[in-house]
C-alpha cells in the first residue's frame, strides 16, 4: 500500500467512524484518528496500518462515550 492509498483509507475511516458515532463531532473523530496514526509510523508493512488506526480510534471513542463508575 502506498501513501496515497493509505491516506484514502484513513479518510474512509473518518467517514465510517462518523457514521458509527454520530454523537461525536466530526472534527473530534478526525482528531482521534490523527492521534492514533503516530502509533504506527514505524510499521514496516503499511497494508495493515489503516486497520490498526481504525481499531485504536474506535477504542478511544468508545472509552470516551462509556461512562465510568
Amino acid at each position: 500500500m502506498d501513501r496515497s492509498e493509505e491516506e484514502r483509507a484513513i479518510s474512509e475511516i473518518v467517514e465510517r467512524l462518523a457514521q458509527r458515532f454520530p454523537q461525536v463531532p466530526p472534527a473530534d473523530i478526525a482528531n482521534t484518528v490523527s492521534a492514533a496514526r503516530p502509533e504506527f509510523d514505524d510499521a514496516p508493512i503499511r497494508d495493515f496500518v489503516p486497520l490498526f488506526v481504525e481499531r485504536s480510534a474506535k477504542h478511544k471513542l468508545n472509552d470516551r462515550l462509556t461512562p465510568t463508575g
